[in-house]
């Protein structure tokens, strides 16, 4: 891409050899820590979701209401990132990869009812089919030509706009919204994926090239996370049509 190019070209004291040769193993990290918050999101999910002895300490094991402690899980997620997001800029490297695994587990807590609600092939399938369109979606992202960085704001807008109909849906329960949010849920984070990848993949450059070793030290978490979390949103996405109900 040009952007990728220009960058390349322009940088200052730092060969091109030497900026694409960072970049893999950045990248690398970036998939590596990403990886590793999915084991651990996905054990903690399913030691919790199946023991009805765990999942009740959260929600009603037979109608999988939550009860006063299940809204604070449901909800953590997204406070936790939102805190995370702002804190890791004041944290050492090693601080901010713990707190990055602890929101993994909370995540793994938020998401266990799954284990309940859909069955486990199902559930497996999902994943493989998310893993597989994520893949392909991030290579693309990582290989393309094409400048993503004009999809920012609209999908950003898009995730926005979901969180407010969810929240709305908890009150409603209309299977109609939930279907429609669970269709433009699916398009949004298929579009982050790659348009994270990118921006990932040219903010490396950019501060590489300007030898900005501090930033380099933490940005593969937030990496991470950023992608984490488009893989985790499509998961959940795709279970809503792909996950057979229990």
């Amino acid at each position: 891409m040009a952007e990728y190019q220009t960058m390349r070209r322009t940088a200052t004291g730092v060969g091109a050899a030497q900026i694409d040769e960072g970049l893999r193993a950045h990248m690398n990290k970036v998939y590596g820590l990403m990886s590793v918050a999915m084991v651990l999101t996905g054990g903690v999910a399913w030691a919790v979701g199946t023991s009805p002895a765990l999942l009740s300490i959260f929600r009603d094991p037979q109608t999988l209401q939550p009860n006063i402690l299940g809204w604070i899980v449901m909800f953590a997620p997204l406070i936790f990132v939102f805190g995370l997001a702002g804190m890791i800029n004041r944290m050492s490297a090693a601080t901010a990869q713990l707190a990055f695994y602890g929101f993994a587990a909370v995540m793994g807590l938020s998401i266990s009812w799954i284990f309940v609600a859909f069955t486990g092939i199902s559930i497996a399938q999902t994943f493989l089919v998310t893993a597989i369109a994520f893949a392909g979606l991030s290579l693309w992202g990582y290989t393309t030509k094409k400048d993503l960085s004009g999809w920012g704001t609209f999908l950003i807008m898009g995730v926005i706009g979901l969180i407010v109909a969810m929240i709305i849906n908890i009150f409603l329960a209309s299977p109609a919204i939930m279907f429609a949010v669970s269709i433009l849920g699916v398009l949004i984070f298929a579009g982050l994926t790659a348009y994270d990848t990118q921006s990932i993949k040219n903010e490396y450059i950019q501060n590489a090239a300007a030898g900005n070793q501090e930033w380099l030290e933490k940005s593969a978490i937030m990496g991470a996370l950023r992608l984490y979390l488009d893989f985790i949103n499509m998961f959940m996405f795709l279970l809503q049509f792909l996950g057979q109900r229990e």
